[in-house]
Parts: structure tokens; sequence; C-alpha cells
């Protein structure tokens, strides 16, 4: 399941947070990188996925 978390989250990552953690402070800080830059935002979900 974690394999195909992290390929939703290279896709459309605040997806892949929601999916992991719902509708918490990871998720509104993984949209705000995702604005910021597409690669920031990708990077955090991966990492927020492999965490837990």
């Amino acid at each position: 399941m974690d394999l195909l978390r992290i390929l939703i989250a290279i896709l459309l990552p605040p997806l892949g947070v929601f999916l992991q953690v719902g509708f918490g402070g990871a998720f509104w800080l993984n949209i705000l990188l995702t604005i910021c830059g597409y690669i920031p935002g990708i990077v955090h979900a991966v990492w927020i996925i492999a965490k837990r």
C-alpha cells in the first residue's frame, strides 16, 4: 500500500499526504510547498509517507 501512496505522491503530492494523514497540518504544508514548487511538494509527501 505504501508503494501505491508513493506513486500517487509523485503525481499529486497533496493527495498522497491526504491519504496518509488526512486534513492535518502536514496536508496544508504540502499544499503550500506544492504551490511554491512541485519538487518540494513531492519530497515532503514521500517523506511523510515513508515516516509513518
